[in-house]
């Protein structure tokens, strides 16, 4: 059961319409943001900064950016996370060998190096005590350029925070969310938990 009961979709018309943007990553307003509409200022705050860290500059794609994200999740434990950014890179053109792979993502031959070097940099940054040290610097700095490494910690800190309201509240998962962790996720030992 959620720490809070999300608020319904039309609580507030502004927010509303700012959170179609959810429409398009995950086909649905996440419990998670029908919660934080208890304090609008929040919801608000929120949304805009998800589209302004989701915001494509130039190579950091929206799949990788998503895959950045489970990665992140995966670490703190966060299975509503997880199930939301799964989902989301697979609905923004993440390749199947990359879905079915990530956890090899170090080897396989479905990741680039500079993916490589993202990726290592989720895990870094979202382990605590912080994990990023010269090795992982050098190596963003060897595939990435400043303004990428930007975008890629702006996804990175974004899901620090949803990763701790999410697991915090136990946010109720949705359906969609669901039937994405269950075929993508699965077999790697996810499950709904204190997301039911």
């Amino acid at each position: 059961m959620p720490l809070v009961t999300p608020l319904t979709a039309d609580t507030d018309p502004e927010i509303a319409e700012l959170a179609t943007f959810f429409n398009e990553t995950l086909g649905f307003c996440p419990n998670s943001v029908l919660t934080m509409m208890r304090r609008p200022k929040i919801a608000k705050a929120f949304i805009n900064l998800n589209m302004a860290v989701m915001d494509n500059q130039g190579r950091v794609t929206s799949a990788l950016k998503r895959l950045i994200a489970y990665v992140s999740s995966n670490v703190t434990g966060c299975r509503y996370c997880q199930a939301h950014t799964i989902r989301a890179a697979e609905r923004y053109g993440a390749e199947q060998e990359q879905l079915d792979n990530i956890w090899e993502y170090k080897t396989h031959p479905a990741f680039s190096e500079a993916e490589r070097a993202a990726l290592n940099f989720s895990v870094a940054a979202s382990t605590v005590p912080n994990g990023v040290d010269a090795e992982i610097q050098a190596a963003l700095h060897a595939h990435w350029n400043e303004d990428e490494i930007v975008e890629l910690l702006g996804v990175i800190s974004l899901f620090g925070y949803l990763n701790r309201w999410n697991d915090s509240m136990a946010t109720t998962l949705e359906e969609g969310a669901i039937a994405s962790g269950e075929s993508l996720l699965a077999h790697q030992g996810w499950g709904v938990e204190k997301h039911s």
